[in-house]
């Protein structure tokens, strides 16, 4: 296990009726005048706005609010939340909805403190030292944005999708009531159930050795979503699966499994572009992406190949062929996105091998650049797993 320090400070109030307490917290960590940040209409439909709002009228907060935000959130509104904060004088962000609201939320923070674009965080790998303070009360599980450092933006002005990251963007609390999150259409359940997986697989894959107690970690979390996950597709209102699943987003995603371990994040960054350009459902990218990613590099370390078989999915070891385990595993993955309703091909999401080349045209992977750690892919490597992805 390698040297880490963590330091994870996120307030978490968890449970039905933690909407309630979203004022009271508002106060609790500074805040006075709010930005209340969401998507659509759902949150008014669902009756989580009057509830968030009246929390916050009873405990005296002013707020302004900017609805709107898109999946795979866009620049342009992010531009205009920064200038909102700023006339406005708002003291925090409150992100209402999914992760793609609290990463806006995240970008609008970083750059209201900021002397210059807010963009240069995702385009030049600034971290982010300064932000606004954010509050979170989650609508979807998945991204882990709740209670991770990350956020990851679209600019629109050539369709670059990148993430950026700090301490400062760990929001200072996040209400988490899995009642929330059981109106969803399962097919967004789905999504938000490989993007937790594919959390937890980019660090479960690792060259680091001796990290048996972070391996167990991320197998329980891939355990819990093959057990929990089938039950709220089959039932959305299962609440003990919804709060299962809920916890599991944001710890496959506050580093807590990770810490101490190379971790590898290729199949993100490859994914990310697919939503750029073809505006692809975050989840429904992974889980295209991701198996194929496995079979590429599988050869790389069999035997970790063959621990997630046997561990995670309940596959015999076979010690004279552990490659034949190790496929088995991978095998068995692909069953189960599949079994939740999860594409299993680029032809499936709308892209073929015409949109390869543009898709990699945005990947600056010349001049000796490469992807991953696990595997370092270079350009011909990642080309290779677009195509093995066109038809899986």
């Amino acid at each position: 296990m390698d040297q880490f320090t963590f330091y994870a400070p996120t307030y978490f109030a968890f449970g039905k009726d933690s909407e309630q307490k979203t004022g009271e917290l508002v106060k609790r960590f500074g805040g006075h005048k709010v930005l209340l940040h969401f998507g659509g209409g759902s949150i008014k439909r669902t009756g989580v706005y009057a509830k968030v709002k009246a929390s916050l009228d009873a405990a005296g907060i002013d707020m302004v609010e900017l609805g709107g935000v898109q999946p795979n959130p866009r620049s342009g509104l992010i531009y205009q939340g920064i200038d909102l904060c700023r006339q406005e004088k708002v003291d925090m962000i409150l992100a209402v909805g999914g992760g793609s609201v609290i990463d806006s939320a995240k970008a609008i923070a970083a750059g209201v403190l900021y002397d210059g674009d807010f963009w240069d965080y995702f385009s030049k790998g600034k971290r982010v030292e300064k932000a606004l303070k954010i509050g979170t009360v989650l609508t979807l599980a998945a991204a882990g944005s709740e209670g991770s450092p990350d956020t990851v933006v679209t600019h629109e002005d050539g369709q670059y999708k990148k993430g950026a990251g700090g301490e400062a963007l760990r929001p200072s609390f996040s209400v988490l009531n899995p009642e929330f999150t059981v109106t969803l259409p399962p097919y967004q359940t789905a999504c938000g159930l490989t993007d937790i997986m594919a959390h937890v697989c980019e660090r479960y894959f690792t060259n680091t050795k001796h990290v048996e107690t972070t391996d167990r970690m991320c197998e329980g979390i891939l355990k819990a979503i093959q057990v929990e996950g089938p039950k709220v597709i089959a039932d959305p209102q299962d609440y003990d699966a919804r709060a299962n699943i809920m916890w599991a987003g944001m710890v496959a995603h506050n580093n807590i499994c990770g810490v101490g371990r190379e971790q590898d994040w290729s199949t993100h960054v490859m994914e990310h572009e697919l939503s750029a350009h073809n505006d692809v459902a975050h989840g429904a990218g992974l889980a295209v992406m991701m198996p194929a990613w496995m079979q590429y590099v599988m050869k790389h370390d069999i035997m970790r190949f063959a621990q997630f078989a046997v561990r995670v999915w309940d596959c015999d070891m076979d010690f004279s062929d552990p490659e034949r385990t190790a496929q088995a595993g991978i095998n068995r993955f692909r069953q189960f996105l599949a079994s939740i309703g999860m594409p299993g091909s680029l032809t499936d999401i709308g892209i073929g091998a015409g949109d390869i080349p543009k898709i990699m045209s945005h990947l600056n992977l010349g001049d000796g650049h490469t992807l991953g750690r696990f595997v370092q892919l270079n350009a011909q490597d990642v080309q290779s797993i677009y195509e093995l992805a066109l038809n899986a």
